[in-house]
């Protein structure tokens, strides 16, 4: 019983936080609430293995690693529909929400490289830590990170000027 306890608390102080990752990864909220629950489902499949040191950074790896076999086309399960068959509840995004312009322009930066910007500059990771959680090199990481923000200066550039918003 333990261990649903300490998972239960886990769970409880950082969905959240999970949440907000997996939105600036995907850029959907409802997106982004399966990805963070199903990061949950499967760090509570391994919760009697996990370090609770560490367990913040095995969750981040998680959320990042749905979000990216996500975006394989060969992957792809879900089919986008015209009409949703439920309404999602309304999030408290007041945070994220009051920077449009950057999250339309974070979407615009491919997959891989808008995990390692989110790592890198929103979690504030080493190119180490980042190079782990993608299971890469750190110089993929650095080329990552630079081809990644060069499309989102772009992006953004394009969404803040007259014509772009």
């Amino acid at each position: 019983m333990r261990r649903d306890d300490e998972f239960a608390e886990f769970f409880t102080s950082r969905f959240d936080q999970a949440r907000r990752t997996a939105h600036a990864l995907c850029g959907n909220w409802g997106e982004a609430e399966e990805i963070a629950q199903n990061a949950f489902v499967r760090v509570y499949a391994r919760w009697s293995r996990v370090r609770r040191e560490t367990a913040d950074a095995y969750l981040r790896t998680v959320v990042t690693r749905l979000f990216l076999d996500g975006r394989r086309r060969w992957r792809r399960r879900e089919q986008v529909v015209a009409e949703p068959p439920d309404v999602a509840v309304p999030a408290d995004t007041s945070a994220t929400e009051e920077r449009p312009p950057l999250l339309a322009a974070l979407q615009l930066v491919p997959p891989r490289q808008r995990a390692v910007i989110v790592l890198r500059y929103v979690h504030d990771l080493s190119v180490e830590q980042v190079a782990e959680v993608l299971g890469c090199s750190p110089g993929t990481v650095k080329s990552q990170a630079a081809r990644g923000l060069k499309t989102l200066r772009e992006a953004y550039r394009g969404a803040v000027t007259p014509g772009g918003a």
